[in-house]
């Protein structure tokens, strides 16, 4: 399971660009806990993300591709998430520099990276209700998978089956971080909006 570089900017131009269809959900949930403004964090940084990896040069390294994304990202509409996620995508394109071509161990090593450094900017941990209760127990899951086990979409089930799961959990927990973290106990009840992100994105990119 390897895709090339070309490949991979395919599949992710698709994905963002279906990240839209998603906005307005995200934008209830993070209104009933939030500020309301992630669908619009999440539609225009998706949106300037795919524009951003398809005006590269076809030559294009992996890690060109993830810094154009965060970069874009993160600047599209100025924000916390947009900021954590745009980082994260910095910190992965260290982990692939000069790739031409990604399989299970590469997006497992960009993954972690992402993680780790939304979890170091955002002070945030599991079960802070954030991003990270999905992002880091689908990855858990694609590392179980042992090299060579199973092709893409039998990885990608189980990692959407995982975070499905682990948002579906989220709304048993209070928020701790950010703007979510002021309304306190009136966060219990609403699954966190960018677990869900995180979610939308692994369907989008099975497509």
């Amino acid at each position: 399971m390897s895709l090339s570089v070309s490949e991979i900017k395919t599949r992710l131009i698709g994905a963002l660009n279906a990240m839209p269809a998603s906005a307005e959900e995200l934008r209830e949930l993070d209104a009933a806990i939030g500020d309301g403004d992630l669908g619009v964090t999440v539609k225009a940084g998706s949106l300037a993300a795919a524009d951003a990896i398809a005006k590269l040069p076809p030559d294009a390294a992996l890690g060109d591709v993830l810094i154009a994304a965060g970069k874009a990202f993160s600047t599209a509409n100025p924000s916390t998430f947009g900021a954590l996620v745009g980082g994260g995508l910095l910190a992965a394109a260290k982990t692939v520099a000069g790739r031409q071509e990604a399989g299970r161990a590469e997006a497992l090593a960009m993954g972690r990276a992402v993680a780790a450094r939304i979890a170091e900017r955002g002070k945030s941990q599991l079960g802070d209700k954030t991003l990270l209760d999905a992002l880091v127990p689908s990855l858990d899951t694609l590392e179980a998978f042992e090299s060579g086990s199973g092709d893409e979409r039998t990885l990608l089930d189980a990692m959407i089956d995982t975070a499905q799961r682990q948002v579906r959990a989220t709304a048993a927990l209070q928020s701790k971080k950010g703007r979510a973290a002021w309304v306190q106990e009136r966060s219990i009840g609403h699954a966190d909006p960018g677990a869900t992100a995180w979610l939308r994105f692994l369907q989008a990119w099975r497509g």
